[in-house]
């Protein structure tokens, strides 16, 4: 089974929730696909043992071929193309590399063949273990925009005979699409706020979008009022478990320790959610 851990905005507590569930489970894969600021290794603390360079084919121009034509910067939907008029000379192309998506329609399309592919490396794929927990995390250079296809990448190195827990980027963008797409259970995890309330709503409507069953968690209950689970209820959602607002937990974090380690009480919460990630799969499962 594969389950994402998400949330509608950042700092819900979202890693924490992934990080310890996955402590709880033991022996399964930990997929950090927050590519732009991954940080589930600071509280697993894994050993890296390989690192796999992440790069995407960019357009290359042979000058003596191309003859200004123009096509290229036409079909390139995302202007990383332009062709410069030169006066008394042809129009010479130039390539914004940080635009490209590396879509392969310039080069396929060019009239004269005068484009061709060069690899420009965006980030990186790191592997690594701490304990039986295959740990897998992307890390986007500064700078670069295209966390799905690091993501994308990150996901590649499932292994679909193991349990998957995926730490998914925050907020309810493409990164969150790329991450939680195909899963088989998807963890909100939310806080009593009104933002934490309004954001929940929004990854609600995503998950429901895709199709993905789900349940939500609430972080620091005990902090606010009880709209997040007055909504959950309304909306026949089930709410899996609660983290109380405590002090002891929020040093833990602050020291980049997990809760199941230090903080009495953590291990049968993570259970719980586990068990109650089952329960509601196999209800939305017979349903389907």
């Amino acid at each position: 089974m594969i389950i994402a851990v998400a949330s509608g905005k950042g700092g819900t507590g979202k890693t924490t929730v992934a990080v310890n569930l996955a402590l709880v489970l033991g022996a399964v894969d930990f997929l950090d696909c927050d590519v732009e600021e991954p940080n589930a290794h600071l509280f697993l603390k894994p050993c890296i043992q390989a690192e796999i360079p992440v790069t995407v084919p960019v357009p290359e121009f042979d000058k003596q071929k191309c003859t200004g034509c123009g096509k290229c910067a036409e079909v390139c939907a995302y202007h990383a193309i332009a062709v410069i008029p030169s006066p008394g000379k042809k129009p010479q192309p130039l390539i914004f590399p940080h635009l490209c998506h590396a879509c392969g329609a310039c080069s396929l399309l060019c009239p004269v063949g005068a484009i061709r592919e060069d690899q420009r490396n965006i980030g990186v794929i790191e592997k690594g273990f701490r304990g039986d927990i295959r740990f897998i995390h992307g890390k986007m250079n500064v700078g670069e925009v295209l966390s799905p296809l690091i993501i994308r990448r990150v996901k590649g190195l499932i292994d679909p005979n193991a349990v998957t827990i995926i730490d998914a980027p925050p907020g309810t963008s493409c990164p969150v699409v790329a991450a939680i797409k195909g899963v088989d259970f998807c963890v909100l995890v939310t806080e009593p706020t009104p933002f934490g309330l309004h954001d929940l709503t929004l990854a609600v409507d995503l998950v429901r979008q895709l199709k993905i069953p789900f349940g939500v968690v609430i972080n620091r209950a005990g902090l606010g009022n009880d709209a997040a689970e007055d909504y959950c209820r309304t909306e026949c959602i089930a709410v899996l478990a609660k983290i109380p607002f405590d002090r002891a937990i929020a040093v833990r974090y602050s020291e980049g320790e997990t809760l199941i380690d230090k903080v009495p009480g953590m291990t049968d919460v993570f259970n719980g959610l586990y068990k109650n990630i089952c329960q509601v799969k196999n209800e939305a499962d017979r349903c389907s």
